[in-house]
This record gives structure tokens, sequence and C-alpha cells, in this order.
């Protein structure tokens, strides 16, 4: 059986990468052919040319323009991307769409990637599973037209990643069909992570550009924590200031390791962390750097999702800092609501956090529970593909769904 699964794999933020490899692996392993399509047509992990620029500009544009400006650029490049995909998808036996924040409406980037590929499967009449997805929490009209394409597909599964997710697939399909939740395969990145012990007192900060969660974010921006250079100094000097060292890292987005650097940079200037206490790591350049960086520490702070989720399934303790519900969501499913930090959380309050995780680090017996349903979670996937069933979510399934923590 060949299976063709469909993410951003070789996008620059490498978490996305994470995933792609996390869901390769795990198939793999038993047995079968898979092979990963890049949904906006990459084949290696690069810079986008000119893109701070690109999105300095559309910040700054009205939205319809901004839609009507990203449908242009994207039309050539589909249009070819149609074309591989439906050689691809004859050639193969399933397709996966998932994981990642794939159901986001970002200026139509996403809705018109995956609307076209939805075409290409309802033409091949292929079985189609949608795995483990991001929901965003706000459409516009053309992206609810491009993401309901997948009504006329040979849809067999059906799953969003978390509560927060599953609330926003039914308010945009309120009709259905319903999805099953079942945990983002992130979780599986253990399997992957180098054979190295963490540095106790070792603190991994993972450096945001603000503008990026601007962007994407579903939270207000005047309240995401550590949005500035100031913000995360003080976050460091917190930090240094009890003991910790602090290694600055990226998630491999040039934006956030050039932020990362300003904030390295200035950190010296102000005398903060010039004692050895704080280190800044190169910029990753693909999955296994990325995991690499954060196995050396006992704690991650992010806002970045992958940056906890591979912290979190190496075992290392993980703050997730507010932005987009989706962080909110991940801790909530993972019952470590308690290291969230919440909309307007001072670096203060983060470093308390902080203290608390290393100290109580992560409860081994519902680590394994969680790893094991995300891999039974994967390979039930693989074989719903392999029978001829439609999907319906079961009775179990919207039971357990009903039981799922949400936000």
């Amino acid at each position: 059986m060949k299976i063709l699964v469909f993410n951003v794999k070789y996008s620059e933020n490498l978490g996305d990468g994470l995933l792609a490899d996390c869901i390769e692996e795990t198939l793999r392993a038993e047995g079968g052919e898979v092979e990963t399509l890049d949904l906006a047509g990459r084949t290696a992990v690069g810079t986008s040319r000119n893109r701070a620029l690109i999105l300095n500009i559309l910040r700054h544009l009205p939205a319809p323009i901004r839609r009507a400006v990203v449908s242009r650029a994207l039309a050539k490049q589909l249009k070819t991307s149609s074309r591989l995909w439906d050689e691809k998808i004859a050639a193969a036996d399933a397709v996966i769409l998932g994981g990642g924040n794939l159901f986001q409406d970002d200026d139509l980037n996403f809705p018109l990637k995956v609307g076209t590929l939805l075409d290409c499967v309802a033409r091949s009449k292929k079985p189609l599973a949608i795995y483990a997805v991001g929901v965003g929490p706000h459409w516009s009209e053309p992206a609810k037209r491009l993401f309901g394409r997948l009504l006329g597909t040979n849809l067999k599964h059906l799953s969003v990643r978390d509560g927060f997710a599953y609330r926003n697939w039914l308010q945009h399909f309120p009709t259905g069909p319903i999805p099953e939740i079942e945990p983002d395969p992130g979780l599986l990145a253990g399997s992957l992570a180098p054979a190295t012990s963490p540095i106790q007192g070792n603190v991994g900060l993972c450096v945001t550009e603000p503008k990026i969660l601007a962007r994407h974010a579903s939270r207000a921006g005047a309240a995401i924590p550590l949005t500035s250079v100031a913000d995360y100094l003080a976050l460091i000097a917190e930090l240094t200031g009890t003991g910790y060292r602090v290694t600055l890292f990226s998630n491999g987005a040039s934006e956030d390791q050039r932020l990362a650097e300003a904030v390295f940079a200035a950190a010296e200037t102000a005398g903060i962390g010039t004692a050895g206490e704080l280190a800044l790591a190169g910029r990753p350049q693909d999955p296994q750097q990325l995991l690499s960086i954060l196995a050396e520490n006992s704690v991650i702070v992010a806002h970045r999702l992958h940056a906890c989720i591979a912290a979190h399934a190496m075992q290392i303790p993980a703050v997730g800092i507010s932005w987009d519900g989706k962080v909110e969501g991940f801790f909530k499913a993972m019952d470590r609501a308690g290291f969230f930090a919440a909309a307007g959380s001072t670096p203060s309050e983060i470093a308390a956090m902080v203290a608390k995780a290393e100290r109580e680090g992560i409860d081994p017996a519902r680590h394994h529970e969680q790893v094991t349903s995300a891999k039974s979670a994967l390979l039930n996937v693989r074989s719903i593909l392999r029978g001829n069933e439609y999907f319906n979510a079961s009775p179990k399934a919207k039971k357990r769904n009903k039981l799922t923590q949400s936000v």
C-alpha cells in the first residue's frame, strides 16, 4: 500500500517538518510505501525570497486586497502543483492530509493550497484521511468554500488535534462531518530524538518574531507575552538571576533567528547573562538539528507550538506562551494547563512556571499513555484507509470527543 501524505514538510518553521517526519517514520515502520509532498511545492527547506518584505507589505493592506494579492501570487504555482498532484495521487492507494495547522485562513494561503489538493483527490476518488489538523477560528467566505471542497472527496477519516480545533470545526461545519479528536503526531518525536540527557538548570528559550504572531494569532496582540526585545531581556534576567542558564534558539524561521540574535546582542550590551549564563544556538537547518537543540535543556519556553510538543515528546517539560488557542489547546489536552502562560503573563510569572516545571517534571505513566495513544491513532488511520468504509464518527469517538477538554 502506498500512502501519499500532504502537509508543509519543508516550511522554515521546522516544527512542521518534524510532524512530517513523525508521520513518515511511524507509517514506514509498519511496512508499506510513504511519500510526503509539501503543499507549497517545496522540495527542501529554504528561505523564501523577500519573505520578510512580503509579510510586512501584506500586514498593511486591507483583508480583501491581501487575499487578492495572495491568490494572484499562488495561481501559477497551484496550476503546476495540481498537475503533479494528479499524477502522484493516481499512483498512490490513499491520501493523508495532516498534521499541522492546515485549516487556517491566512489570507487564503492555506485555503487555496488545500482546496486545490481536495479537487485533485476528488477527481481521483482515492480514499482520503484528514488527520490531526489544527483549525483556525476565523475563515473568510472564500476560505469556507475552498475548505468545503472536502465534501466532494472520498473521505474515510477526519480528525482534529485538540478541543480548540474541534470547536472551531463545528463552527465552520455545523452540519458535519463530525471530526474525531486525535493526538498531535508531534508526540511521536521522542523516537527521532538524539540519545542525550538534558542539562539540568538549562532553559531553552524559543524566540519568535512578534509580527508572525500578530499575523496568525487568535489572541489580542497587546496581551501576548514576550513580544519585544525588552520582554525577552526581562525573562532572561529573571532566570539567570535565580541560577538558570539560558539558551536562545529559534524553530528555524529566518525572522525568528534574527530576533534571537538581536536579543543576544542586547543582553550583552545590558550585561545580562554575561558570566556564561546565556548562549545563542545556531539556526537549525532541519528537524533533527531542532531536536538536538531541544534535547540539551531541562525546560523549554516557547510560543511555537511544536517546540512545546517536541519537548513534551522527549519528556522535557515545556512552558507554553499564549498567542493562539492552539497552544492552550495542547497544554490542556496534555493535562499541563498549569504550565501555559496566559495572556498578560509577566516575565516573573513565566520564570516561576519554569522553576515549577523543572521541579515537577512530567509524569512518566501519563506520558507513556499519551505517546501510545498518538501512535495508535495514526496506525488506526492507516487501517481505515486500507479498508472500504466511509468516514463516520463512531459512537465511541463521539463519546471521547465530549470528554476531551476544550477551550
